[in-house]
Formats: structure tokens, sequence, C-alpha cells
């Protein structure tokens, strides 16, 4: 007879577990000002597993990204409130960028926020394999795997996700950076 902690630990490897890749996208695409993903995907397990052990969860998928939304809504609204970062040595924080100059840097920034803003307006399903396949690089073969679809599927959808991003980025002036 399993003990209800093996049922447990059964429990999350087969239901939480396998939407870790998705969860962590999730929240680096619906919450770009969130510096720390790790901190948000571990707390919201935490609150996930308390709640499992009072009452059984119908859809661990959909609670797990309910409680990463709340966690980083909460986080965001903090840092808002208290946006003052404590550093160690002042005299090791860089004071110029020898990199790109201010006005390229502000326009990679504001092209980079607007494709988050692009990408959150695709549809659920079309965003995470967008994200899966474009931004972290995942073969194809693999995304359609990892979410039971065809690979046919996934090609229609990232087509779908990348066209779509190009017009909103297009109808919000950005035309550099599209084809590079």
């Amino acid at each position: 007879m399993d003990s209800p902690q093996s049922n447990s630990a059964k429990w999350f490897a087969d239901e939480v577990q396998p939407h870790d890749a998705a969860l962590r996208a999730y929240v680096r695409v619906a919450f770009p000002a969130e510096r720390d993903v790790e901190e948000v995907v571990q707390e919201s397990y935490l609150r996930l597993w308390r709640s499992h052990t009072v009452e059984p969860i119908r859809s661990a998928r959909a609670f797990l990204f309910t409680v990463a939304r709340h966690v980083a809504l909460n986080r965001l609204s903090r840092e808002r409130a208290s946006p003052v970062t404590s550093v160690g040595d002042l005299a090791a924080l860089p004071v110029l960028d020898s990199g790109a100059d201010a006005a390229e840097t502000a326009a990679r920034n504001e092209t980079f926020r607007l494709l988050l803003h692009a990408l959150a307006t695709l549809p659920p399903r079309c965003r995470e394999i967008t994200v899966l396949r474009k931004l972290q690089g995942i073969p194809q073969r693999e995304v359609a795997t990892r979410l039971g679809l065809s690979e046919k599927t996934v090609e229609e959808q990232v087509a779908r996700g990348v066209r779509r991003c190009e017009t909103y980025l297009r109808a919000h002036g950005v035309t550099r950076f599209l084809s590079q």
C-alpha cells in the first residue's frame, strides 16, 4: 500500500512537473519585469503543494498558472511600492555602458517590450508553442511531443504566431529587427 506522501509525490511528478517549461515561459512572457522567474515558479509549486495536501486539485495546470500569476503580481506590486534595490558595493556598479549608446539601447528595449506585448496578445496555445519554438529554441519535433501535437500543428501555430507578432510590431512602428 502506497503512503499518502508517495501518492502526492507521484501526483506532482505526473500532473505538475510536465508543465514546468510552459510555466517558466509564461512567467517570462507575461511578467517581463519579474527578475526572478525561478522564485515565482518555486513559490507557485509550494503553494500548489500546500493546497493539494488540504484538498484535491482538479486541474493542476490551471491551478499552477493561476497561482503563478498571483505570485508574480504580488511580487511586482511589492517592488513598485519599494523600488529600491540594495547594493553591497557601490564602486562595483557600472557608471557608463561601454557598449551601445543610450538611444540604441532604449530602442532595443522598447522593441523587446513591444515583442512581449505582441506575444501576450496571442491565443494561449499559440503563444506557448511560439515561445517554446522561437524564444527557447526547442526543436519542432520536441515541442510537438511535449504538447501532444503533430509537427504540422506546431509549424502552423509558430507561423501564425510569428505573423501576428510581426503585424503587431509593424502597427507599433517597429520595422527594424523583424528580418534579422
